[in-house]
């Protein structure tokens, strides 16, 4: 049984650096996949599909359902590890609905909760902007992604919400504190703690 973990938050909440951190420290036991990432690497095999998938990201745009959604299938069913930590995965209702889905089709696979890193846009600004990983990290784009990501957050959070699977995490602290909040929840979820 893999048991998985959702990670939302605005562009700059700090999602994938979290979740890397806690996967790195308990590796034994939990692997971390981010959404983006798993997309871009795609992108660097040069592939057709990869091309497809640079098309939407390079516009800041999300990139099509069936394509996000054969590769996190993919992931979770190849993790060699039972706790899975998605980061950036749902970002629309469409991809809500569709893992919801998924979910039902693969009962080898539960929820266990979709934990929410709450910053507001100011913070999220100031981090995107200051790091300048990559030509999409400029500030267009940044309220481009950001109002990709807050159009379907509220349904996002009530449809989880509803079924006692949201759970909220203040990001405008520290990493460490951030982190800890985070890995102490996912512990004793899955027993151990």
């Amino acid at each position: 049984m893999k048991r998985l973990f959702l990670i939302i938050g605005a562009p700059g909440s700090g999602k994938t650096t979290d979740a890397e951190i806690i996967a790195k420290k308990h590796s034994d036991k939990i692997v971390h996949y981010s959404t983006g990432e798993l997309l871009r690497a795609e992108v660097e095999r040069g592939t057709p599909l990869g091309a497809t998938i640079a098309s939407y990201i390079d516009k800041g745009e999300l990139v099509p359902l069936e394509i996000v959604m054969d590769t996190i299938r993919e992931a979770i069913r190849r993790s060699e590890r039972e706790t899975v930590l998605i980061d950036g995965f749902p970002r629309s209702v469409e991809q809500m609905e569709a893992l919801d889905k998924m979910l039902s089709e693969n009962r080898d696979i539960e929820l266990e909760a979709v934990i929410e890193i709450v910053v507001s846009e100011e913070t999220a600004k100031e981090r995107i902007l200051g790091r300048k990983r990559g030509a999409d990290d400029n500030e267009e784009v940044f309220y481009n992604r950001m109002k990709v990501y807050l159009e379907p957050l509220e349904k996002i959070e009530e449809f989880y919400g509803k079924k006692g699977l949201l759970v909220k995490i203040d990001g405008e602290r520290s990493i460490e504190e951030i982190v800890k909040d985070i890995e102490e929840f996912i512990l004793e979820k899955i027993g151990e703690r």
